[in-house]
């Protein structure tokens, strides 16, 4: 039987999406990193992953992650969005993810100000975001 340990190994390591997607079911927030970091994990399970909620420290981590990832498409980079926006409207401070996002240029600019408007967000992330949007041109 399989430990953690060797779903994280396997997590780092593998290149087969139906074993990254297997993988994404074991609810283990190491896991879910390590899915996020791989850029052979498929979009379908980062978007997967967007969803998923341990604990503020995992989420944010998470959620940067997947904002960070090369593989992040349209639909991934709206999940993170839409998680992010619900989590800062929560009180939580998932600041790198937004920060990230904003830096991407496949998420419109009036999104990404958005969440630097919300009610979650404070001086130093609004100015962070208008420091990567500004660095998009």
């Amino acid at each position: 039987m399989p430990t953690p340990a060797d779903h994280l190994a396997a997590a780092r390591a593998a290149s087969d999406p139906a074993a990254l997607r297997a993988l994404a079911s074991t609810g283990l927030p190491f896991i879910d990193q390590a899915l996020a970091v791989n850029p052979h994990t498929p979009p379908d399970t980062l978007t997967q992953l967007a969803g998923v909620r341990h604990s503020a420290w995992n989420d944010n981590r998470l959620l940067w992650l997947l904002a960070e990832h090369p593989g992040a498409d349209g639909p991934v980079l709206h999940a993170v969005l839409a998680a992010v926006a619900e989590l800062l409207a929560a009180g939580e401070r998932p600041y790198a993810a937004a920060v990230a996002l904003a830096r991407r240029p496949e998420v419109p600019v009036e999104r990404v100000r958005a969440l630097g408007e919300s009610a979650g967000a404070s001086a130093r992330l609004r100015g962070r975001v208008a420091r990567a949007l500004a660095g998009r041109a």
